[in-house]
């Protein structure tokens, strides 16, 4: 695939109720709890723009005024009055983004900032009717609590069970057309997922980083101790 002319869009993944943080999130949405002193949401964004990323949209629910309210209204978001899950929230959130293909990430997993570029890698491996996921190895990742999510064979395709273990680290690339035939409510890019895993068109890209997953407190016991 040739390079595209614009560094894709990024969807955010914001609306989530963080119910494993609590009590950090009974005040505070979990996009917006600090490690070690910067929010998630901003380590998330800076990994992408360190590689070139200038557009953003997000999707929020779960006490969105405060996120809202974080950005000053310089951050597009779509506020979800019912939680639309991760593959609803994007798709309510399409006419926010402009480039296709489009990034999607979740806001409670990052790397070290300059520690590897894979957006880039992730661009250079898509082709049109494909996803393509970002890969952390197990003996990498902090804060996940599963052996592997997938495997990964030597050619780049995800598998369930042939290949190497990998975790899927919480950044997806993938075109619009995708959502045409989801559901209107609430739905989970699993959907997607195991769609386009079928049809061996599911790719991986793997981290050469250390990956930090902040989904309870212990994964953020860890993130912070590994920063410090």
């Amino acid at each position: 695939m040739d390079r595209p002319s614009r560094f894709p869009d990024v969807m955010l993944l914001a609306a989530g109720l963080g119910t494993r943080l609590r009590p950090i999130t009974e005040s505070l949405p979990k996009p917006l709890v600090p490690v070690a002193g910067v929010p998630l949401i901003e380590r998330v964004m800076a990994n992408a723009r360190a590689e070139g990323a200038n557009r953003f949209a997000a999707n929020a629910h779960y006490l969105a005024d405060q996120v809202l309210a974080h950005f000053g209204g310089l951050l597009k978001t779509n506020r979800e009055d019912v939680l639309l899950g991760t593959g609803g929230g994007v798709k309510a959130a399409l006419p926010l983004l402009h480039s296709n293909p489009f990034f999607v990430m979740n806001t409670d997993a990052f790397w070290k900032p300059g520690a590897d570029r894979p957006l880039e890698r992730m661009i250079g491996r898509y082709e049109d009717g494909d996803i393509v996921l970002l890969c952390a190895q197990p003996r990498r990742a902090f804060g996940f609590g599963r052996s592997h999510d997938f495997c990964l064979d030597p050619h780049g395709i995800i598998t369930r069970d042939y290949g190497a273990p990998i975790i899927y680290a919480g950044v997806a690339l993938l075109g619009k057309n995708l959502s045409a035939d989801t559901p209107d409510g609430p739905f989970s890019l699993s959907l997607l997922f195991d769609r386009a895993l079928e049809e061996e068109r599911l790719k991986g890209v793997v981290l050469d980083a250390d990956w930090f997953h902040v989904g309870d407190a212990a994964g953020l016991a860890a993130a912070e101790a590994a920063l410090a």
